[in-house]
């Protein structure tokens, strides 16, 4: 497949659910990894296709989802993520990754 991107995009995702969540689906579904739960939340990265993350999610009533790029696609990032020298908790390929700076438009 030559139109297919050398490197996947990458989207973190929370998904809060009624009742317990499917967690071991969620986690052998084709590229989902750092999977976390809180409770009925359920974060993780989902690299390229959403397909198999929203099949683990089938017959799971669903509250919320929302997805937002991952610092660790930082080819999807504003031009001021990749100059940023402070870095948060989180890792991506065990590297730090550089913390959003906040947004002043409106």
């Amino acid at each position: 497949m030559a139109d297919m991107p050398a490197q996947l995009p990458v989207q973190r995702v929370e998904v809060s659910f009624v009742g317990a969540p499917p967690v071991a689906r969620i986690e052998r579904a084709s590229g989902v990894s750092k999977v976390e739960r809180d409770g009925s939340i359920v974060r993780c990265l989902v690299a390229g296709s959403f397909q198999p993350f929203l099949e683990a999610l089938r017959g799971h009533e669903v509250v919320t989802l929302r997805s937002t790029w991952s610092p660790c696609d930082r080819r999807r990032q504003p031009p001021h993520h990749h100059n940023s020298t402070e870095t948060s908790d989180e890792t991506c390929n065990d590297q730090p990754v550089p913390r959003a700076q906040p947004s002043t438009a409106r």
